[in-house]
């Protein structure tokens, strides 16, 4: 787990290449806080920090063959090195190291691009071919690790986070918000790969390559979840479908427990977390150690039901407790932290966890990918029921949200009132539609009303970003198409995102089981029976699996995720970080949102009569970010030339 970033400069090395290269490398020592790694030639400058996990003294970056001739940085693990490195050597390869990095520039060497689909594991790497002249970017399958890029000219940049390219003079000077990317920002709650907020600067989409050479770019993807899903012997029990799960679960997590530094479990004291601990009991053949956190209002503690899973499954537990206003605390830090908005507020308590836990180890295994995979969020179950309501009617009853304004407003977590306006918002649209606007903020009528004239016009002319994501209404026959949707939306954009950053702020490596390619493929493939059923609900395949391993109080216990009280912060401890950054008049003058609009929204949620949280938590997020990034200098950036 670490951070890379570099440029090419095809046509000469710059004379200031050394220390453009170093403010990059800087900017993203919290992802490396072991070490810096640079290397640079004539046509390409290469940049590494490192957190040393695997072969802590011989795995330092970037790295090469042994001529010379190809260079890699990279960020993440390979969970399959030691068998890849068993074949390179039996190829007649001389490895001089023990780390994952090695196998990189050896098996491109003997595979070229099909090294790619070789690799089980999460990473963003960057390799540079001197022989060809050429800079290849990867990323995993799945999207855990992050790599940003932006052609400059001839040139291209790249790095883990989008702090490290605007360190690079060319972008520096470029800070250019993209509107439409604001307006699926306000949408969704995030910007959708591979987009970013920034004009000129993409994400590189998950399993795809990118190669670059002078004044061109080719992209082009190597792994396919729908291929992958396609080539699944399907089983046709559940007791053939359940025992095959868990295997490849426990194999997962096996894989995930290789490290030469601390290792633990992040458990919450729900299912998914509880099976990740429970496989790596198992697996480690002792104690595991297990990170939980907790608060003191009870409506947001979960740390009761963590111990209680502990007990059962075995582990060392360590659990720390917060109040709520820990979480305001560290807000400015995760700001400032962001490279893009992102309105998801679960990220604060994320970020308390991952602070935790590295206060004693540096890996920590999640169950994230279990919800998206085995039916698990309460959106399933509300698809389900929009799809037996039907569209006509889906559509009337549409009509009735204004009606759910009328409920006395609450700003406790997760109202009735809140949840029916929200399932009626998203009612007799196609399925993927309806998915996406129950999980984000603002529709396009309320854009319209929410952003000025001048922005609103030609993105309005552009029509809604969000249906190219959606997918066809012809698509969403079964919850293994709203599976892949929310794979390729809110696991990849969010949640993903959210981890990442929460976990590399505190330099912390998360793995994640539920990820395994191997695993997704199989569960993406399987029919919805094994997913969703009326008497067992969501995880049908989970739950099974742990009924005789677990008591039947941890495995049937609804979920509860982290709740954060964004609607009484917003009208309470929030007020004067809201008034700054929603203030009129500095809305007035940066010419984005509509004062009145905005001042409607607050008004109407601190007096109570709408709860609009989510409109206000997306507005607010996006202010912060743009204070911290578009509206003051960035220090440390080169200057431009």
């Amino acid at each position: 787990m670490c951070g890379l970033t570099g440029f090419s400069h095809f046509a000469g090395r710059p004379p200031d290449a050394q220390d453009i290269l170093g403010a990059m490398c800087a900017s993203l020592a919290h992802r490396g806080p072991d070490g810096q790694g640079l290397f640079s030639d004539q046509r390409a400058s290469l940049g590494h920090r490192r957190l040393s996990i695997i072969d802590l003294e011989g795995g330092r970056q970037p790295m090469t063959n042994e001529d010379g001739s190809l260079v890699v940085v990279f960020n993440g693990e390979i969970y399959n090195f030691p068998e890849l490195r068993q074949e390179l050597l039996a190829l007649g390869h001389v490895l001089a190291t023990n780390s994952d990095t090695e196998v990189l520039v050896h098996g491109y060497e003997s595979w070229g691009l099909g090294l790619l689909a070789r690799l089980n594991g999460m990473f963003a790497l960057a390799l540079y071919d001197q022989r060809r002249g050429e800079i290849i970017l990867a990323r995993d399958p799945l999207g855990k690790k992050p790599l940003y890029y932006a052609q400059a000219g001839q040139d291209i940049l790249f790095a883990s986070e989008l702090k490290a390219l605007l360190m690079h003079p060319w972008l520096a000077a470029r800070r250019d918000l993209d509107h439409e990317s604001l307006a699926l920002y306000l949408s969704l709650e995030y910007v959708p790969t591979p987009r970013t907020i920034l004009e000129g600067v993409r994400r590189l989409r998950p399993g795809h390559f990118l190669v670059a050479g002078p004044g061109r770019v080719r992209e082009q993807a190597y792994w396919d979840l729908a291929k992958a899903a396609a080539a699944v012997d399907v089983p046709q029990n559940e007791e053939e479908a359940t025992e095959r799960f868990w295997e490849l679960f426990q194999a997962s997590v096996r894989r995930r427990l290789i490290s030469d530094v601390p290792l633990g479990v992040f458990l919450s004291g729900g299912l998914d977390s509880s099976a990740v601990a429970l496989a790596a009991r198992a697996a480690h053949g002792g104690q595991v150690a297990t990170f939980s956190i907790g608060f003191a209002e009870p409506d947001f503690d979960e740390s009761a039901h963590a111990q209680a899973a502990a007990q059962a499954i075995g582990t060392r537990h360590a659990s720390q407790q917060f109040s709520l206003e820990s979480m305001l605390e560290v807000l400015p830090a995760v700001l400032a932290g962001l490279d893009e908005p992102m309105a998801d507020s679960s990220i604060l308590p994320t970020y308390l966890l991952c602070r935790f836990a590295r206060e004693h180890v540096t890996v920590a295994l999640s169950g994230d990918g279990a919800d998206e995979f085995l039916g698990g969020y309460p959106t399933f179950a509300a698809h389900q029921l929009a799809r037996r309501l039907g569209r006509p009617l889906g559509r009337i009853l549409r009509g009735l949200a204004p009606l759910a304004n009328l409920l006395p407003v609450s700003h406790g977590n997760l109202s009735l009132e809140f949840r029916l306006k929200w399932f009626l918002r998203g009612l007799g649209l196609p399925a993927g539609q309806r998915l996406l606007t129950w999980l984000g903020a603002f529709n396009q009528g309320e854009l319209a009303g929410l952003l000025t004239p001048e922005v609103w016009r030609p993105l309005a002319a552009a029509g809604d970003g969000r249906r190219a994501l959606a997918g066809a209404p012809a698509d969403f026959g079964d919850l293994g198409h709203l599976s892949r949707l929310y794979a390729r939306t809110y696991l990849e954009n969010d949640i993903l995102v959210k981890v990442d950053r929460a976990a590399m702020l505190n330099s912390l490596e998360v793995r994640s089981p539920f990820l395994d390619p191997g695993l997704v493929a199989y569960l993406a493939a399987l029919p919805d029976r094994f997913r969703r059923q009326p008497r067992v609900g969501g995880k049908v395949l989970l739950k099974r699996a742990l009924a005789s391993r677990l008591p039947a109080g941890l495995v049937n216990r609804p979920k509860q995720g982290f709740g954060v009280p964004v609607s009484a912060w917003l009208a309470g401890p929030l007020s004067e970080m809201v008034d700054d950054l929603l203030s009129p008049s500095r809305l007035a003058q940066e010419g984005l949102f509509q004062p009145r609009a905005v001042r409607r929204l607050l008004d109407d949620h601190r007096q109570k009569r709408r709860d609009n949280r989510k409109f206000l938590w997306t507005l607010l997020m996006f202010q912060g970010w743009r204070r911290h990034y578009l509206d003051r200098p960035l220090a440390g950036a080169a200057r431009p030339a």
